[in-house]
């Protein structure tokens, strides 16, 4: 069994489209939200958003490549770019090397939805265009990055609702752990277009609060009405120690333990005992008590149920000695399947930087809440171990603990 490291980060998100941009934002506690005129006009209950546009790739990649490409492919490809040059990794690296592909992703509605209005409009499937098909399937991540860079190991998405990019990096760390692989890119990333969210929408779980977008998203907070989408990419190079240290790489933090379980029970509302035994999990194969973690980055979405189920998770596991815990959701909105890479990330931020981003909007904690170590406002904290947790539709959870290098 192997270490595995983390050698490189790339991050495009609705509080920053790098890793700099990001680090400002969860210094200071901004807000990536906003109100979405165009999902008001499509008779949205909740027109918020997390939000960034959209990056053009003309000067960076093919027309063929392009036409590929959808709108998440777009977020994570410019993600996969800077992790790769954060990884000191070049395209010689990547022919010359066998390196694998895993990427969260469980739905592309947009891509599929242009396709098949132009059928209907002009009666003719022809007209979608040659790049349609890898537009719109699930794997279309994967399969595009895959070709771009050229890759030659292990290839697949996976698509596990809000636990999608978490646990692309557990399969990555389990892979290289037992020797099957070197180098993997992996991550998550998730489309932010109106089409997209419809039908999460009609379910009734954002938040109604248009008053003031940026105090929309409110963790574990007693007056949270549900959660907020939001998207982008983010993309870590998880490496084997060996490795990293053959080609001198920057060794940016070790995983130490990905803990999972599923809650065997309500397709959508969560409950206390799955996400318990996924940190649980976590730490035993870490080889860590509850006591040598010093940060949580909760899976908390604003939504009253969720909240309070993982806060009393968090409880269960660490009890009252609880390091400090806060949702950077707070500030992205939930990026979905993107999420628990982008959460790896930010807390990597935080460990190279000393400090605990905030849970904004967090005024009045509801009584399982006040139990934890709630952090409001940044926390300037040596981080050596921190634990991100990430849960998702039809009961799926996943815990991943990185150390410090």
């Amino acid at each position: 069994m192997g270490r595995v490291v983390i050698t490189g980060m790339g991050i495009y998100s609705c509080i920053g489209r790098n890793l700099e941009e990001v680090k400002k934002s969860l210094k200071e506690g901004t807000s990536g939200i906003i109100f979405d005129e165009k999902r008001k006009v499509m008779g949205y209950r909740s027109c918020l958003t997390g939000m960034v546009e959209e990056p053009n790739l003309k000067d960076k990649l093919s027309r063929r490549e392009r036409i590929s490409l959808g709108e998440e492919g777009n977020y994570a490809y410019v993600a996969t770019t800077e992790a790769l040059e954060n990884a000191k990794i070049d395209q010689k690296y990547l022919d010359d090397h066998i390196v694998g592909i895993l990427y969260g992703n469980d739905s592309t509605a947009k891509s599929v939805m242009e396709s098949v209005d132009k059928i209907r409009e002009k009666h003719d499937t022809t007209l979608v265009g040659s790049g349609a098909i890898f537009k719109a399937m699930n794997s279309t991540i994967t399969m595009n990055l895959a070709t771009i860079f050229k890759l030659k190991g292990i290839n697949f998405t996976i698509s596990a609702a809000c636990a999608s990019g978490s646990h692309a990096v557990g399969m990555a760390y389990l892979l290289i752990k037992n020797g099957l692989q070197d180098c993997i890119i992996c991550g998550g990333a998730q489309e932010i277009n109106e089409i997209a969210m419809g039908s999460f929408d009609g379910l009734g779980v954002f938040s109604v609060n248009h008053n003031d977008p940026t105090k929309a998203c409110r963790p574990f907070d007693r007056d949270r009405d549900g959660l907020v989408p939001s998207g982008g990419g983010a993309t870590l190079i998880l490496e084997s120690y060996e490795s990293a240290v053959k080609r001198g790489a920057p060794i940016l933090g070790e995983v130490m333990g990905y803990g999972f379980s599923s809650n065997g029970e309500h397709i959508s509302t969560p409950n206390v005992d799955g996400p318990s035994r996924s940190m649980e999990m976590a730490l035993e194969q870490a080889g860590l008590q509850a006591m040598d973690v010093d940060y949580v980055n909760a899976h908390a979405t604003s939504t009253p149920v969720g909240d309070a189920n993982e806060a009393k998770a968090i409880y269960n596991v660490f009890g009252s000695h609880c390091p400090p815990v806060s949702s950077t959701k707070s500030m992205t909105g939930h990026e979905c399947w993107m999420a628990g890479a982008s959460e790896i990330i930010y807390s990597m931020i935080m460990m190279q930087n000393s400090f605990v981003a905030p849970n904004i909007n967090l005024e009045n904690p509801d009584t399982n809440a006040s139990k934890l170590n709630l952090v409001n406002k940044t926390l300037s904290k040596k981080i050596d171990v921190f634990l991100s947790n990430s849960f998702g539709f039809g009961g799926t959870n996943s815990s991943i603990i990185v150390k410090k290098a």
